[in-house]
């Protein structure tokens, strides 16, 4: 009989597979214990809502500031000793600052800059952790070994994170840096234990000619090309409707301040079920299909949210987007490694995390300027219908994405 562990983690995807996936959840569980304490210590030590505004825009722009230079960096190193490094910085900044706060010679300006160091350490280590799996596990097994990722960040960093490290935080402001600290290091000890297949060693070339090289391989590839394109199209879109969701919450929905934290939680459950249903759904449907069927979805999702008023119409579309957006995310990161090389992996990565931030930085600009002049349901329209547009435009290439 098969038992349940064979189940959620096969023999065949390996044990350097395992080391590496362990390490993942457990410094996305200590990510996610961020999430909430980093914001809360900011404005804990200040009430100028710029400095407080900064908490968010530094979680942004790292990826967009250091994005190509990480892919860089990836494809020219030894990819676990760059996960080592950067994890392992972040652990001594983590320290630093909770010496800071003991010693109580902690201020909101130090604050940012820890965040910031942390946030642009963490573009590296995530760049590169995503180089790996194609390295450990066969192609044909990348979209099961993706699910059990993703099935970590959902639930850890996701869920369990963010509730435990306001906890922490109310406990005592240095306790959730703590436990983050703890748990990044021992993904450290984790990712030590993976063991990489040999690479060919590159020689040595300007980093501008390297990512030079990444973004016209991208553009030559059709494929690679639509789905970076997709990617930042989409989340235009999604960041325009997303970013004034707070307010959505509150007022077109009236469920109060708590609505928010609601809405997310019922989305990321939404995820866990995707993450439960993954593999019985790709075994059934192409994932030219998956890719199809999901971004209907999405496009519906914004147009639900433009025309309901009442949080048990709203509840149920997060749930499904929930599921949506860890399956298309789920299939879209497997699409990419299957077609990339090895010795490109990095590089196209970082494109596609240009293409990402890109657009959620470009879409929440959007959705505020347009909530402002004619209403907190003016984004969700305006996600419908460039959803709409795009999606009738791509709708032949998605097909040819999936099987590259």
């Amino acid at each position: 009989m098969t038992t349940v562990a064979e189940r959620v983690l096969p023999a065949r995807l390996g044990n350097p597979f395992r080391w590496l996936l362990a390490s993942s959840w457990t410094s996305n569980f200590g990510d996610g214990v961020a999430i909430a304490a980093g914001p809360l210590l900011v404005a804990a030590l200040t009430d100028d809502a710029f400095l407080i505004s900064m908490a968010a825009l530094l979680r942004w722009l790292p990826p967009l500031l250091f994005g190509l230079h990480a892919g860089v960096l990836s494809d020219r190193h030894d990819r676990r000793r760059i996960i080592i490094v950067a994890d392992g910085s972040r652990v001594v900044v983590l320290a630093a600052l909770v010496a800071a706060l003991a010693f109580d010679q902690l201020t909101a300006a130090g604050a940012l800059v820890a965040l910031g160091l942390l946030a642009t350490a963490e573009v590296y280590a995530d760049n590169t952790g995503s180089t790996l799996a194609p390295m450990l596990v066969h192609r044909d097994d990348l979209p099961l070994a993706n699910a059990r990722m993703q099935f970590g960040f959902l639930t850890l960093n996701q869920l369990a994170g963010p509730p435990l490290g306001a906890f922490l935080f109310a406990v005592g402001y240095a306790w959730p840096f703590v436990g983050q600290a703890f748990l990044v290091f021992a993904g450290v000890l984790l990712v030590a234990r993976v063991r990489l297949p040999a690479a060919t060693p590159r020689e040595a070339s300007p980093a501008l000619r390297d990512i030079r090289e990444g973004l016209a391989w991208t553009v030559r590839h059709p494929a690679v090309r639509t789905l970076v394109l997709t990617i930042l199209i989409f989340n235009v879109t999604f960041g325009a409707a997303w970013a004034v969701l707070v307010i959505y919450a509150t007022e077109q929905l009236g469920m109060g301040p708590t609505g928010f934290g609601l809405l997310s939680t019922v989305s990321a459950v939404g995820g866990l079920l995707g993450t439960g249903l993954y593999g019985w759904i790709t075994a059934r449907v192409s994932l030219g299909n998956v890719m199809r069927i999901g971004l209907i979805i999405e496009t519906l999702t914004h147009l639900a949210l433009a025309l309901t008023t009442t949080p048990w119409v709203a509840m149920p579309v997060f749930f499904v987007f929930g599921a949506h957006a860890f399956i298309w995310g789920t299939t879209s990161v497997t699409v990419r490694q299957r077609a990339v090389p090895t010795e490109l992996q990095g590089r196209v990565s970082s494109v596609n995390t240009i293409g990402v931030f890109g657009g959620l930085v470009v879409g929440s600009a959007i959705g505020g300027t347009l909530a402002t002049h004619w209403g907190v349901s003016a984004p969700f329209w305006f996600a419908f219908a460039g959803s709409a547009v795009f999606l009738v435009l791509l709708w032949p290439q998605l097909t040819r994405i999936a099987h590259a």
